[in-house]
């Protein structure tokens, strides 16, 4: 089959690709560089700019679009409604109609929610589902994996800058973290058997942990042993955006507003339809804050 990926050349649009090379596929990596990614051949691609879509849609020929592309913070003209609605409806507009269409969206996605991250996420769903294409959708947790943001990154720097480790509130909120190459294979089986088409799927691990006990987690992995000392919630309120004043917040809004929701539902049905095999956290979380960047 030829496939197109877009955001082929992230976190895991890499990891979904290496996936797709692996089962003898066609692979486009569609991205802004236009770089090729793990054995596929890059293509330039920016959702912000419906000529670009159609050409990489052109030059790619797919029988399957895989759509990753996404942001979790806003900067510039790049916004959540730029990027995740109106990406998603240049990505649509080009997709053949004869093409199957896979769907990255989140966990957590409701056009209700405080989070604009997760707020667009819905408005970008509903898009795909009249779009008439034979659609799946998927809604990842958390995501960990070498070279994640938030496990690699935003967790680790929370837990080894300073003497205490902060703890939003009382810690309770419960998430659900998956491992990237549950994600991938997920992906790939959709994209190129067209197993659960029409359907909408949460991809989640097989574990489920309070914020207070991902931080354990995390200290755990780097080998430190610190006081976890919990904020109260109304001091975060005037914290937060007091933090965004910074060039690069060590947590945004939107963020933030996503933490105190929780991320989790159950992994089934996806666990079984998709053939996963559930990679747990603990086993690979210090290979992830071992590689990560400074």
């Amino acid at each position: 089959m030829n496939i197109l990926v877009t955001g082929g050349s992230g976190f895991v649009g890499q990891e979904i690709v290496r996936e797709l090379v692996s089962r003898g596929h066609a692979v486009w990596a569609g991205s802004r560089e236009g770089a090729a990614v793990a054995g596929a051949r890059g293509v330039p691609l920016d959702v912000t700019d419906p000529g670009s879509v159609l050409r990489a849609v052109a030059h790619s020929n797919p029988d399957a679009v895989i759509h990753l592309v996404g942001i979790i913070a806003e900067k510039g003209n790049q916004t959540f409604e730029a990027v995740h609605v109106q990406g998603t409806r240049h990505v649509l507009a080009a997709v053949p109609r004869g093409a199957r269409y896979v769907h990255m969206s989140a966990l957590g996605a409701d056009p209700e929610s405080g989070s604009g991250y997760s707020a667009s996420k819905a408005r970008a769903e509903a898009l795909v589902r009249t779009s008439g294409l034979p659609y799946i959708i998927f809604r990842p947790s958390l995501i960990f994996g070498i070279g994640d943001d938030f496990f690699g990154r935003v967790l680790r720097e929370l837990v080894r800058t300073a003497p205490i480790v902060p703890q939003i509130g009382d810690g309770s909120f419960p998430f659900r973290p998956v491992s990237v190459q549950d994600v991938a294979r997920a992906f790939a089986t959709a994209a190129e058997s067209g197993t659960g088409v029409g359907e909408t799927y949460a991809l989640t691990g097989p574990e489920e942990y309070t914020f207070r006990e991902l931080l354990q987690q995390e200290l755990s992995a780097i080998g430190k042993k610190k006081p976890i000392v919990p904020v109260p919630l109304a001091l975060m309120n005037l914290a937060v955006p007091l933090m965004n004043l910074l060039p690069s917040p060590p947590i945004t809004r939107d963020q933030y507003a996503m933490l105190k929701e929780g991320n989790t539902a159950p992994n089934e049905p996806a666990r079984t339809v998709f053939d996963l095999p559930m990679l747990r956290l603990p086993d690979q979380l210090p290979a992830i804050v071992a590689n990560a960047t400074e």
